[in-house]
This record gives C-alpha cells, sequence and structure tokens, in this order.
C-alpha cells in the first residue's frame, strides 16, 4: 500500500459510501448533526489503525473526502464528534468506531465487550454517562469492493405473479445437513448454487426461493452469553453487505451472484427478506455501532418531548425514522443496490408497516410505499410485506397500496382452523380460497396480491401443526415464553411423535389437505422448505435462535418413503395449479360471470350438489364444501375445476353439481399417488380430513 497521505482531498458527496474509481477513493457519509466526522484506516489484520484522516468537506449534510492511490481491500470506519446530549437525541461519542452505513464488505466479528457501548454500562447515571474507552478492537471493519462481476447472459426468470410458487428458505439451515455436500460448504451461497438443491427446487415446480435475512447481521449478546446463535438473521448490521457466515470466506462475495446466475438459469428468481424496520443497535441502551453513534436524532425516530428514548413500535428497542429523506434514501440506495449488483427479483419487508409509518401512524400513500412504487427499478420487482408491527394500529392486512404482496395470516389461521375440525367455518374458508376478496379486492388489486401459506419459519412447520397443541420453546432459553401461544394446531391424540399408525394416518391426511387448500387457492402460494419432507422442529415454534438440528432441514427424513411420498404429492400439485388456469384466476370472482348455461365464474356447493344457502354457510357443525371455478380459454372453450374438501372425522360422498360435466379426478388427497382417472359416477367419495380435485373441458 502506498504511504498514507496527512490529509484527504475533497471528494464528493455522491454516491454515498466508499467508491472506488480506478485512482482512488471517495468517501461520503450522512450526519446532520455531527460536527466532524474522522475517516479510519486499518491494515489488512483489521487490528491496527494506520490513520485517522477528518472528512474535509460537508456537503448538504454529507461528510466526504477523498483518498488517492486507495484500492479495493482497504479496511476502514468512520469516528463522529458532536454533542453528548441523551436527552436530546444526541449520542455522538468519538472513542467508538463506527460501520458505515454503506459497508458493501465487512470484515472481521464484533467482539461484545462494555467499549462497544457509549455509555458506562453498570453505572448509576446508565445512559447519561460518557465511555471514554476506543472499542475499534472489538468492532468489525468496512471493506472497500469492486463490484465487478461477469454475469454473461444472466437475467431475471420474470415469472408473472399468477404463476409464481415461493419456496421460503434459510441459506444455512437448507444444506447444512446435506451429506452430498462439502461440508465447508454447508450452510452457504455456494451450496445453495449445488445443483442437487437446485433440482430439488424444479422439481417440486417452485418459481421462486425467498431466503431469510441475508444481509449482514449481530449475534446479539444475549443469545452469546447462553450458547445461542440468532440463527434467522432479523438484527441487521450492514444494509448493504451479505451476511460473511454465508461465504466460505468473508471475501467471496461473488458466491451470492453465482448463486443466483445458477437459480435464474433454473428459472428461478431469488426474493429477499430484508429488515428496514429497525438495526441491530436495539434500544437507548444498546451499543454504539453505526447508525446511533453518527447521528441518533436523524437515523432512529425518538419519543417527542423525550428524545433519550427510542419509539418502539418493532419490539427490538429502536424503530428506523423513515420519515427522514436522507434515512429513505438510504434505504432505497440499498434496495437498488441488491437489484443492479446481486439481480435480486424481489423482497419481502420484515415488519412492512413500519415502512409505512408517518407521524399520524400507518400511511398507504407514504414516503417509502411512493418512492417505491415510482422507482424505475424498484417498481419492476416483486414487493411483499408482512403486514403487521406491535405499535398503536400495527396491523394494516389488506391496506397496503398497489404492487405490493402481502402475508395473509388470516389464510394460515383460517385453513389450520378448518381442517383441525373447529365449528363454523365454512364461510372462512371459503374467503380464503378465493383470495381473502374482502381483503385485497380494492384499487385494481389482483389476487397475488396474498401470499398463502400454511406455516412459514415464524411459527409451527406443517408437520407440527398436526403433532403439537403446545409449543415447546424450551430450548430457547426463554422459560417457553417465547413464541405464539395459539397455533391453531391439533395432535390428533398424542403430544408430539407417536408410532400410533391411526394417528400417523390422520396426521399425513391433514397436511395433504392444508397443501391442498394453499395450492387451489387463488393468490400467490408459499411453502416452507421442507415442509414437502415432513420436516419438524419438535414443537418448537419460534426457532430464532436454533442455529442446530432444530433448525435445518432434515434430509436424512427427507429420504423415508413417507417424506418421499408427501414430497411427490406437493410436486403434482403445483403442477396441477400451473396446468389449470381456474386455480389461479387473475382477477377476483364474485359468481357474475356466466360462462356457459347455469355455468358461472364461481360457484358453491355443499355435498349434496346443491348450491349454498345463507342458512348452509351458517351451519356451524357443516365441515365440508364444495367450490366450482371457470375460466375461457384463449381457444374459446372453458376450463371447469371442481375443489371437494371434507374436515369431518367420517368420509362423504359428494354429489356432483348440475350441470354434470364429463368430470376427470385429477387428486385425490387419500391416495396421492393414483392416476387421474374420469368419472362415472354422479357422486364422488371423499374420505375423512380429505380432498378432491376434479377438471373438465368445455368446447
Amino acid at each position: 500500500m502506498p504511504p498514507i497521505p496527512t490529509r484527504l482531498l475533497p471528494g464528493r458527496p455522491d454516491p454515498l459510501g466508499a467508491n472506488w474509481d480506478g485512482l482512488g477513493v471517495n468517501f461520503a457519509v450522512f450526519s446532520a448533526n455531527a460536527e466532524r466526522i474522522d475517516l479510519c484506516l486499518f491494515d489488512p489484520s483489521g487490528r491496527r489503525e494506520l490513520a485517522r484522516l477528518p472528512l474535509p468537506d460537508c456537503t448538504d449534510e454529507i461528510w466526504h473526502g477523498y483518498l488517492p492511490e486507495a484500492r479495493p481491500g482497504q479496511l476502514y470506519g468512520f469516528r463522529a464528534y458532536g454533542p453528548y446530549e441523551p436527552r436530546r437525541g444526541h449520542r455522538f461519542n468519538p472513542h467508538k468506531l463506527l460501520l458505515d452505513p454503506y459497508a458493501r464488505q465487512l470484515h472481521g466479528d464484533l467482539r461484545w465487550s462494555d467499549v462497544l457501548f457509549g455509555y458506562r454500562p453498570g453505572g448509576g447515571r446508565t445512559d447519561l454517562s460518557f465511555d471514554r474507552r476506543d472499542s475499534a478492537p472489538a468492532m468489525p471493519k468496512g471493506v472497500v469492493v469492486d463490484d465487478s462481476f461477469a454475469w454473461g447472459d444472466d437475467r431475471s426468470p420474470r415469472t408473472p405473479w399468477d404463476r409464481t410458487v415461493i419456496y421460503e428458505a434459510h441459506v444455512r439451515g437448507l444444506t447444512m445437513r446435506r451429506d452430498d455436500i462439502l461440508p465447508r460448504e454447508r450452510g452457504t451461497f455456494r451450496a445453495l448454487a449445488d445443483p442437487r438443491v437446485i433440482e430439488h427446487l424444479q422439481g417440486l415446480g417452485i418459481t421462486a426461493i425467498e431466503l431469510l435475512p441475508i444481509q449482514a447481521f449481530l449475534q446479539d449478546r444475549f443469545l452469546v452469553a447462553q450458547g445461542l446463535r440468532n440463527y434467522w438473521g432479523y438484527s441487521t448490521l450492514a444494509f448493504f453487505a451479505p451476511e460473511p457466515r454465508y461465504l466460505i470466506e468473508s471475501w467471496m462475495r461473488n458466491e451470492l451472484k453465482v448463486a443466483v446466475r445458477r437459480l435464474h438459469g433454473a428459472g428461478i428468481e431469488v426474493i429477499l427478506d430484508v429488515v428496514y424496520n429497525h438495526t441491530c443497535e436495539g434500544s437507548e441502551l444498546g451499543p454504539t455501532l453505526c447508525w446511533r453513534g453518527l447521528d441518533n436524532a436523524s437515523y432512529y425516530r425518538l419519543v417527542p418531548g423525550d428524545e433519550r428514548h427510542c419509539i418502539n413500535d418493532t419490539g427490538t428497542g429502536n424503530t428506523v425514522n423513515l420519515s427522514h429523506p436522507r434515512v429513505l434514501q438510504m434505504v432505497m440506495d440499498s434496495l437498488r443496490y441488491w437489484v443492479t449488483e446481486y439481480h435480486i427479483d424481489g423482497f419481502r419487508f420484515d415488519l412492512g408497516t413500519i415502512l409505512g409509518r408517518e407521524g399520524t401512524g400507518f400511511d398507504p400513500g407514504s414516503g417509502f410505499f411512493d418512492a417505491v412504487r415510482q422507482d424505475p427499478v424498484l417498481s419492476r420487482v416483486k414487493l411483499i410485506s408482512e403486514p403487521w408491527d406491535i405499535g398503536p394500529g400495527g396491523y394494516q392486512l389488506g391496506n397496503h397500496p398497489p404492487g405490493f404482496a402481502e402475508w395473509n395470516d388470516r389464510f394460515r389461521d383460517g385453513i389450520r382452523r378448518f381442517w383441525r375440525g373447529d365449528p363454523g367455518l365454512r364461510a372462512e374458508l371459503a374467503a380464503r380460497l378465493t383470495g381473502s376478496a374482502e381483503l385485497f379486492d380494492r384499487r385494481r388489486r389482483r389476487p397475488w396480491a396474498g401470499v398463502n401459506y400454511a406455516a412459514s419459519h415464524d411459527g409451527f412447520t406443517l408437520r407440527d401443526v398436526t403433532s403439537y397443541e403446545e409449543k415447546h420453546n424450551e430450548a430457547n432459553g426463554e422459560g417457553n415464553r417465547d413464541g405464539h401461544g395459539e397455533n391453531c394446531s391439533r395432535n390428533w391424540g398424542v403430544e408430539g411423535e407417536t408410532e400410533d399408525p391411526d394417528i400417523l394416518a390422520t396426521r399425513l391426511a391433514v397436511i395433504r389437505s392444508m397443501l391442498v387448500t394453499v395450492f387451489t387457492s387463488a393468490g400467490t402460494p408459499m411453502l416452507l422448505a421442507g415442509d414437502e419432507m415432513l420436516r419438524t422442529q419438535a414443537g418448537n415454534n419460534n426457532a430464532y435462535n436454533q442455529d442446530n438440528e432444530t433448525g435445518w432441514v432434515d434430509w436424512q427424513l427427507a429420504a423415508t418413503p413417507a417424506a418421499q411420498a408427501l414430497r411427490r404429492f406437493t410436486a403434482r400439485l403445483i403442477a396441477l395449479r400451473r396446468r389449470l388456469p381456474p386455480l389461479r384466476p387473475p382477477i377476483f370472482l364474485h359468481g357474475g360471470t356466466e360462462l356457459r348455461p347455469g355455468l358461472n365464474d364461481i360457484a358453491w356447493f355443499d355435498q349434496h350438489g346443491r348450491v349454498m344457502t345463507p342458512e348452509a354457510w351458517n351451519d356451524p357443525e357443516a365441515r365440508s364444501l364444495a367450490l366450482r371455478r371457470a375460466a375461457a380459454a384463449e381457444d374459446g372453450g372453458v376450463d371447469v375445476t371442481l375443489l371437494l374438501l371434507n374436515a369431518d372425522e367420517a368420509g362423504h360422498a359428494f354429489a356432483l353439481p348440475k350441470p354434470l360435466l364429463e368430470w376427470s379426478l385429477l387428486l385425490d388427497s387419500a391416495h396421492p399417488d393414483a392416476a387421474e382417472r374420469p368419472v362415472l359416477d354422479e357422486a364422488v367419495p371423499v374420505a375423512p380430513h380429505g380432498a378432491v380435485l376434479l377438471a373438465a373441458r368445455l368446447p
């Protein structure tokens, strides 16, 4: 490395971050309230600070400077000077090394120590005190990078929403137990790109893999103290950098790009679960690692009139202040970076309601939503929101603006309750099957706006929904007090594992029927990784800190006959969804269109083939339902499907509704491997806890 100059050149205020131009590196960082910011340069090990150079200029609250001859691989951080006045929201402490909010690669691990805090933990004045110890030895450093990569002819599959099938997976958990992958590669982006993993996704018919957070995240101190880990990753440390643990070596950032390119080559989109609602710095009692030290009063929402304290609408101690234009810019720049530099196809926004909060509460016309919807890059990718937070008015399912899809927990809970045998669920089930129109049929939104799922990372796996009635989170170290208390689950006679053949048969029947419900409903279906292969977490419904066999997909279990049979059944379901247009209607159906005499676009029947009446809808003991849907084909014909659902303990013969058609039985959950066959009778038997799908074609 050439000699380090004693002063930086002025440089430019844009772009933000550390940007190499071939001759040197421009550094730019936002702070509205700092009085001075120093650039700190480190040796390749990150242990020795080589220089501390003040950023010489500040333009529009962007501090900037240019370092000639610097190149990719240079390690760096910042120190910010300004008032330490917690009661006014200011927490500047130049003794604390700060990560660049735009750092695109990290070097080294954070080592927990009291020196990471801007105050003296344990002191009588708590966060009003001031700590003068240098935190640099305990901090990771940012790395100057070169983003170039040979993408070749890579292009996004751009799968239409109505043909999208999402597979929610954890990069590490998906491959840690695959014996056919080299040990050092398991749990990394390289393993994600393994042809055998991609072959599994293709065999199912998956069109998009949604990855739990891969932006660099913090290992929380309270977990480290218990010998546990932040497994899920909802504690972001760097919005632009990939998580180092998912790289074989921390400098091998291109492994993620290779994985994206290979998945695209297989026709599979990549969606990232992203966390912009809070950061890893926690409450006002948390450490000073980045944003808090650069400009706490700008980056975080603070309690009006009591700015010492953070607003905690996220339940994690702080809330990112997206009402500030520079903070909003950071989020937008981060999203665009992942699309342009990593070719990411979409995002799922954790606690998405937070992103729409303005001073008056949630607003579907918030600055964030408006910025994304008009952005020429982001408006073209898939956008999915988790539509709730813990703040006032935090549950906003169905209230997001056009262009966003939303996780539909009403679907999850409704179908779980129906298949466990709860009374009076016919109308609820009908609403979920038809895309939850009462929630999403507004502002010209389409059925795909609702993401339908029976299980996700947050809660029981599908197998555990049928095996446990109580959560079993003792391994989490919180006295089994964490996680949802009500999971709409049923164990069918024994809590947990059993060898009783009748109970096992019932559980499998319910699992298959719930999968049928997911993949035959209007909306966007999502499958939790491993649910197609009987994955279990042993009743843990909050495995956020279980970076072990509890949280990982068990590929040995996946090789058992029962798991293989369920995988084939799931693949068959997905293929039928792709084949049959009535299962994925492009618009909400309300029964007002007659495609043939007596054949409307949608109609409901009881098990006797009779049109549903108000009395039938309100019958609390009725647990069966038939749904017929019809769709006009391009050649002038009509495709028709008939879905028969029976959540009773006894089997029923469903009379076929009029007009009688030449039906083919395509799928019977009680006989998952049975071939398709014509229906010759006027009634079709449906087993207990069973689902049957029929189809007909009219010229």
